[in-house]
């Protein structure tokens, strides 16, 4: 049971560092920069402090490396710590640059896909070729289009987490729910490595969880989310599990579907079909509260999951 270790571990830790973490972010002025395109009760968070991810990080990592020292850990764990690079990057422009925006959407892009290059060639020289097909035995070979595929998935996930943090517990809550299918998928097909993380993600993501619910006293900034999406990602690819990824995470896909919904229909005909996107967005211009879209957006994804795992064969 070294996975509950890995989890216990993380969440003490997370639980113990992130009020000592909130004063430090303070002090260093790195608080929260609330776009102008967001909800206009949004402004109220200005000045929240952010990069609260790094909390969980630690965790994580110290957690995942006492218990365990296998190659699958050691990739999920990696491919995280890079993808929260990328984000430390953006934030650190964002807080102390001030540019609220970050870095280019081309620099940040282009930071994203080595990363997802790097993890995808790797799994390829492994000879992991194979994706299992939800409710189907046996898998796909994609062959050399196995390359672009993971690529696309890792990077589809880190920036639909990303989107997806924007109410005070939400990519936190979906994220903790997403992680509990893999942990489950990971123990039933043997995949140890990949299970100490994953749990060792769920404890750190309910440890900041206590600061990061509705009201927020801390945000996990870009730092956070791009790191959740690269370990829930990678923990994806080890497995073959892309597939299933898509499914679990469905409320991350509805957010950016949402974005480029609204953005496609308000070029091609003046007119918007959601209030205000991402999708969560919506429900807050419909007159949800936070607590509630945080309920409802991890209620449906652990039923997705649970699909997910009725799924496997």
């Amino acid at each position: 049971m070294s996975w509950i270790i890995s989890l216990i571990i993380s969440f003490v830790i997370t639980a113990a560092v992130t009020p000592l973490l909130i004063p430090f972010l303070k002090k260093l002025k790195f608080g929260q920069m609330i776009l102008e395109d967001g909800p206009t009760w949004h402004a109220k968070k200005q000045g929240t402090p952010t990069m609260g991810g790094l909390a969980f990080i630690l965790a994580l990592t110290a957690s995942s490396l006492i218990v365990s020292r296998s190659a699958e850990m050691l990739f999920v764990v990696i491919i995280g710590l890079l993808f929260g690079a990328v984000g430390f990057v953006d934030d650190y422009i964002k807080v102390v640059k001030k540019r609220n925006k970050g870095f280019s959407a081309k620099a940040k892009f282009i930071c994203q896909s080595v990363v997802a290059l790097g993890a995808a060639v790797y799994m390829y020289a492994s000879n992991s070729h194979a994706v299992k097909i939800p409710f189907m035995a046996g898998s796909f070979d994609f062959s050399w289009f196995y390359i672009p595929f993971v690529m696309f998935v890792m990077l589809a996930t880190v920036n639909s987490v990303n989107l997806t943090d924007g109410v005070d517990g939400l990519a936190s809550s979906v994220s903790a729910a997403c992680a509990l299918f893999f942990l489950v998928a990971a123990l039933k097909m043997g995949y140890e490595g990949v299970a100490i993380a994953v749990s060792a993600m769920i404890g750190g993501v309910l440890g900041f969880l206590l600061y990061n619910f509705f009201p927020a006293k801390v945000f996990m900034g870009d730092t956070g989310s791009l790191y959740l999406g690269g370990i829930l990602s990678a923990a994806a690819v080890m497995m073959g599990l892309e597939f299933s990824l898509i499914i679990a995470g469905g409320v991350f896909l509805s957010e950016t579907l949402s974005v480029i919904i609204q953005v496609t229909s308000f070029k091609l005909t003046g007119k918007r079909v959601f209030k205000m996107s991402p999708l969560h967005h919506h429900f807050e211009m419909c007159g949800w509260k936070e607590t509630k879209i945080v309920g409802v957006f991890t209620f449906v994804t652990l039923l997705l999951c649970a699909v997910c795992y009725l799924a496997l064969k």
